[in-house]
């Protein structure tokens, strides 16, 4: 029988569990589709497919130099499906598990139904260290550390052609469908671009990690630099984390040289490791795209909403500096690091007191590391509204002062105050009116708001909210099904027969590492 392998969000050959099973079986048909009910969706975008493509050109060389090329197809899932059993008679259906948006969940229903219908067999397997089905949080850990230590799948070496490829049409079969999103500073996507970001991040660039991943001006280049490799696929998790280990491993404990390597790579572990964490609990508690996770938090925001604040957020044209440097930073690269992930998400929620929605969807759409498991949850978390994680309401001003000191980035990304002193360029605001010049494109705009004044206010009105009634007899029933703890406690599962309960990470810090966004 034909065995039907359809990539997702797991563009690679290697440590492919459902490739080489398929293998195992029979003639394998590799198979993309471009979904253009997808790419509508709010929090998809260009540099989303830009990076894809290039890991399509990859994965394509791999498969057609073990005799059967990538095969692409246009449309919506079932209707792909129904011509390939039309055309090759009835197949298996062989893909990873994803933890992805609503719209791709209810794609996988329809899938699911469509293979019902035809008696065609749908085995999903794990891709990462996320447990569908999980019906508890105790041992999370302990079975995430299980799946990193198996070996990894080995890649079959044929694959017997079935019919010709058309990777080599991905632009035409991509038109009208993606939309446009150049960004001239994105990473690459592919394999190669995978395995060459992971060793030079290993063997030199990572080595100051754990001392150099907040500030901008280092994370750049510190930062492992992995995450669309992992939100795309490829890269495996599994991958990462052993080729991690390994390394460390071969480093002399004894040797002084080796200290800083080890605990750079030490934390880098960790968050690999929070990065499953995360996912977990969209896949646990989907509404978390939509809902607060907190009910307490409803209606607090969304009648103060303010399209002005928040246009000014998007373009970088707040008048607060280190924020709008980071947001164009963003916008340019598609790319950003996890403490200034945070503070964006900051500003816009309390400072702007935007509710976290739009912010989430304009951000899911800059990201090229795009992963929904992660991002959701952290925009909750960075938010305030999960009910059980401490309020972060990050100062902008201290920030840029605490890495940027002297402008250099803030200089870079808002040419307005190229000209203004180390000493006022985190507060421009402060000089002569006449210093700075305020109006047409040129110019640089007063703050939209005083941000400490914002910031009590925030402060004032979120922790009203935390001492409401019952306020925490539902935090503590979040507590359970979602806190990070050593020791897990019962659960009741997701609300969805797809996905499935929590996770228990076992660290006892709270981290912000969007999509590995580290």
């Amino acid at each position: 029988m034909l065995q039907l392998v359809w990539y997702k969000r797991d563009l690679r050959v290697e440590d492919h569990a459902p490739l080489a099973k398929a293998a195992a079986r029979g003639p394998v048909l590799p198979l993309y589709v471009i979904e253009p009910a997808l790419w509508r969706q709010p929090d998809m975008a260009g540099r989303h497919w830009a990076f894809i493509a290039e890991a399509l050109g990859d994965l394509d060389a791999a498969l057609a130099a073990r005799g059967q090329a990538l095969v692409v197809r246009r449309g919506e899932m079932p209707a792909v499906l129904q011509a390939l059993h039309d055309a090759h008679g009835t197949f298996a259906l062989w893909s990873h598990e994803e933890t992805g948006s609503d719209w791709t969940y209810r794609r996988d229903r329809r899938v699911a139904d469509w293979c019902r219908a035809h008696g065609v067999p749908w085995t999903e397997l794990p891709g990462n260290g996320v447990v569908r089905g999980l019906r508890q949080r105790t041992g999370w850990s302990r079975r995430w550390q299980a799946r990193m230590a198996q070996p990894r799948v080995e890649v079959p070496t044929i694959l017997p052609p079935v019919c010709a490829g058309n990777a080599d049409a991905l632009v035409e079969l991509a038109a009208g469908i993606v939309p446009d999103d150049p960004v001239a500073q994105r990473q690459p996507g592919g394999r190669a671009a995978a395995e060459a970001t992971l060793r030079g991040f290993l063997d030199e660039r990572g080595h100051a990690y754990h001392r150099s991943m907040s500030s901008p001006l280092s994370a750049e280049r510190s930062c492992s630099r992995l995450s669309p490799h992992l939100a795309w696929g490829t890269l495996s998790m599994r991958e990462v984390v052993q080729t991690t280990e390994r390394v460390r491993a071969a480093m002399d404990p004894d040797d002084p040289a080796s200290r800083e390597p080890r605990r750079a790579l030490h934390a880098f572990l960790g968050r690999l490791h929070w990065h499953c964490h995360f996912m977990q609990k969209l896949e646990a508690e989907p509404r978390l795209e939509f809902e607060n996770l907190h009910s307490a938090y409803d209606g607090l925001r969304e009648p103060e909403w303010s399209d002005a604040r928040f246009a000014a957020w998007c373009a970088g044209r707040t008048g607060l500096p280190f924020v709008d440097a980071c947001m164009r930073y963003l916008r340019a690269t598609g790319w950003l690091n996890f403490r200034m992930r945070a503070m964006l998400v900051a500003v816009a929620s309390y400072h702007l007191w935007l509710h976290w929605r739009e912010p989430a969807q304009f951000l899911a759409r800059q990201f090229t590391d795009y992963e929904p498991g992660i991002h959701f949850s952290q925009m909750q978390m960075q938010s305030g509204t999960t009910g059980i994680n401490t309020p972060r309401i990050y100062n902008p001003v201290k920030q840029g002062l605490d890495h940027d000191p002297d402008g250099r980035f803030i200089r870079r990304w808002v040419p307005e105050l190229a000209g203004v002193a180390d000493a006022d360029v985190h507060e421009p605001w402060k000089l002569p009116a006449a210093t700075l010049r305020r109006d047409g494109a040129d110019g640089y705009p007063a703050p939209v708001v005083d941000h400490l004044e914002a910031a009590r206010a925030a402060r004032r009105r979120i922790w009203a909210v935390r001492g409401g009634d019952g306020y925490r007899r539902e935090a503590d029933a979040i507590q359970e099904r979602h806190g990070s703890r050593r020791s897990g406690m019962a659960q009741r599962g997701g609300r969805r027969p797809h996905r499935s309960a929590r996770t228990d990470a076992d660290t006892r810090q709270q981290s912000f590492d969007w999509g590995d966004g580290s």
